[in-house]
Parts: C-alpha cells; sequence; structure tokens
C-alpha cells in the first residue's frame, strides 16, 4: 500500500511540474519549445550512450525535425525503492533553470509513462572531461585554465539561484563539439541554499569531497569551489590531490595532509589551488563574494570572462567530431549494446551491469537511509590509477 501511495505521489508531483512548465512556456517566449508535448514514439533511439543509477541515457532523433538529442530514462521503481523521487524533481528544476547558461547542459523535454521518467536533453557529443584525461594524463595550464574558467562560469550562476552543485568532477563535464565545457548530471544539487544558508546531507565522490562534508559539519557554497580546485589539480597533475587507493587513508589526507603542489605549474596556478584547497570552508577563496572572488584571482588575467560567457574564446582542443551525431567519443561499453527503435521499449534496468571489461569509472553516490549501513562497490580506474574493486562498509545519512 504504502509503495502504491508513494508511487501516487511521484506521478502527481511530476503532473504539477507539467503544468507549471505549461505556464512558464506562456509567458516566457524563450522556454516556448517546452508547450511540445513529446511521448516516447516521437523519437527514434540510435544508440545507448551512458547507463547510471536509475537507467540509461540513450542518442535519440526527434522524428518531427530530425535533431538528436540524449533521452535520459529513469526507472520510476528504481527511484521509489531507494527514495530518490525528491532529487530526480530538484534536477528537473535545475535542468529548466540551466537553459539559460552556455555551459549547463539544457533541458529540451520531459514526459512521462507509468514506469518511467523522460528527460530530453542537449546531446552534447565532445566526450567526458574524464575520458580525455585519462587520454592525455594532463592538460597544459592554459588549457586548463579555459576549462576551469567556463566551469566557475556554471557554478557562479548556479549559485546565483541558490543551488549548491555538490557533484562536480570530470565525470560530469562533457565537452561539445567546438571544445566548450558543459556541466551535466544535476542529481546531488541542493536548492535554496542562500549566501547564508548551509546544509549538512553527506553526498558526492570520495575523491572530490571537502573536509567538512566528510566531518559532517554544515556546509554552503564553497564545498563546489573546492571541488573546482580539486578537478584543476587533476587537470594539472593527472590525479586528485589527496587520491589514495586506501579509501580511510584518502579521506584522512582531505582531513588532515597539507596540500603537496609538484614542479610544472605556475606560481598563480599554485596560489588558486591554495586558495580553492584550503581546509577552512571559510578561509577558502569564494567564501566571502563566491564567483566574483574566484574569477578576480590572478590565475584567470588572460580571461575575457564577457568573451567567454559569449563563447568568443577558440577552445584550446576541438573534439573534431564529424555531425550532430556523432559518437566517436562515446564509450564502446554503451555504443555496442543492441537498442530497439523506440524510446518507450528500451531495455529493463535489470539488465545493466556496473562492471566492465575495461573497467570503467563506477563512482557511486555515498548516501543511504538514515542509520543504517550501506555497502559501497567502488570501481576507480584511470591510466594512473589500478583497477580496483575495493568494498566499504559505512553509517551513513539521508540524500535530503
Amino acid at each position: 500500500t504504502s509503495t502504491l501511495v508513494t508511487h501516487t505521489i511521484i506521478n502527481t508531483l511530476y503532473t504539477i511540474v507539467q503544468y507549471a512548465t505549461k505556464a512558464i512556456c506562456l509567458f516566457h517566449p524563450h522556454h516556448s519549445h517546452l508547450c511540445f508535448s513529446a511521448k516516447p514514439s516521437d523519437f527514434e533511439i540510435l544508440a545507448i550512450i551512458g547507463k547510471g543509477t536509475f537507467g540509461k541515457v540513450l542518442l535519440a532523433k526527434l522524428k518531427s525535425d530530425n535533431k538528436f538529442y540524449a533521452v535520459k530514462v529513469l526507472q520510476k521503481k528504481i527511484i521509489l525503492k531507494k527514495k530518490e523521487q525528491n532529487n530526480i524533481m530538484a534536477e528537473r528544476n535545475v535542468l529548466l533553470k540551466s537553459m539559460k547558461h552556455p555551459f549547463l547542459v539544457g533541458l529540451h523535454y520531459s514526459f512521462q509513462t507509468p514506469e518511467k521518467l523522460y528527460f530530453v536533453m542537449d546531446y552534447v557529443n565532445g566526450g567526458e572531461l574524464f575520458y580525455h584525461l585519462q587520454r592525455e594524463h594532463c592538460f597544459l595550464e592554459p588549457r586548463a585554465r579555459f576549462y576551469t574558467a567556463e566551469l566557475a562560469s556554471a557554478i557562479g550562476y548556479l549559485h546565483s539561484h541558490n543551488i549548491v552543485y555538490r557533484d562536480l568532477k570530470p565525470e560530469n563535464v562533457l565537452l561539445d563539439s567546438e571544445g566548450h565545457v558543459v556541466l551535466t548530471d544535476f542529481g546531488l544539487c541542493k536548492e535554496g541554499i542562500d549566501p547564508e544558508s548551509t546544509t549538512s546531507t553527506f553526498c558526492g565522490t570520495p575523491e572530490y569531497l571537502a573536509p567538512e562534508v566528510l566531518k559532517q559539519q554544515p556546509y554552503d557554497h564553497t564545498v563546489d569551489w573546492w571541488c573546482l580546485g580539486t578537478v584543476l589539480y587533476e587537470m594539472i597533475y593527472g590525479l586528485p590531490p589527496f587520491y589514495s587507493q586506501d579509501m580511510s587513508e584518502m579521506y584522512d589526507n582531505i582531513l588532515h595532509r597539507p596540500l603537496s603542489l609538484p614542479g610544472g605549474a605556475s606560481s598563480v596556478a599554485c596560489d588558486l589551488l591554495m586558495g580553492l584547497l584550503h581546509k577552512d570552508q571559510h578561509r577558502r577563496l569564494g567564501a566571502i563574494a563566491d564567483f566574483l572572488e574566484v574569477k578576480n584571482h590572478t590565475f584567470f588575467s588572460p580571461i575575457n570572462w564577457d568573451d567567454l560567457y559569449h563563447r568568443r574564446i577558440k577552445p584550446p582542443y576541438n573534439p573534431n567530431v564529424k555531425g550532430p551525431a556523432d559518437m566517436q567519443h562515446i564509450d564502446p561499453e554503451f555504443t555496442k549494446e543492441m537498442v530497439s527503435g523506440s524510446v518507450g521499449v528500451t531495455p529493463e534496468f535489470s539488465n545493466l551491469s556496473t562492471s566492465s571489461p575495461n573497467c570503467r569509472t563506477f563512482r557511486f553516490y555515498i548516501a543511504a537511509t538514515q542509520n543504517a549501513p550501506l555497502l559501497h562497490w567502488l570501481f576507480i580506474h584511470t591510466e594512473q590509477k589500478k583497477c580496483i574493486l575495493e568494498k566499504h562498509l559505512f553509517l551513513l545519512y539521508p540524500l535530503v
């Protein structure tokens, strides 16, 4: 009975949001495309391009105009089982807001069937930042600066809407066909966090967790600047700053080990890293003036921020995609799978596997039911990290 009630609640919530979307598109012409009432049969499925905890991401073509989209298909029964309906709705809210920013993935349509939820988003086919880091080990500083600046702009935009992202990592950053970054996956976003507010949920990805999150202390928007510093460090040096194959050692490193800055980076890059990766969130770069404080750092002096926002700066790397449906930068682990021709009859979630021959990274979110242990199977891999399988038992807190 409780499952039926919960299922009814999620359907009702989703219907309310759909009506709200229609109201938005009536009064805001730039959202007019959301008035189109899409359904699964409107799309032709071409390939599987990703998998996640709740379902799959598909490359699809809208039959009416032959445009290509990434369709995120979520299984309601998995969402309900994991009690994640609030986070799914928050992700959709953030996706709607993100369409006004050039470095955040945009939502075009959303709809549902009795079993599934569908988010139809931009298809961004330049490859994950993680994929390019795997292949090249690290980036030259000008390239790392360019990506960091665009990510900082995106994070600053979210903060201006009282949204904390909470899961910045190379796997959640895509490159578009020209080489600009696109931030995706808003499943861990927290809405309603104004400059004076905090939250305390223990969530994120192990290598990128800020010290205050590990300590289970109240935290604010500065967790995103810590993550940005961690990603910048990884782009410059090839590994996250406190990485260890031993999870306990890595957590201890994050909490207590001083930041190590090997040779090879400029003095301004090192200064920025020390500011972003300050263990005291109140003294961290961005704690006072948020994005304005970060963008004014000397490291970004070569950047014209207005040109950056309007995409007038030529990216340092061009993915050289062959067209809007090109999949050369998508992991073959996904694209080699057979798919049916309709979004509505995609293979069931139970057929998904979390392991793969090439040890593809699966860093699961650290979140569990209140006062209940969760067994985590964590797959971590880059060219510099050995492919390892570790079991970790945590006593964690719910995602709220």
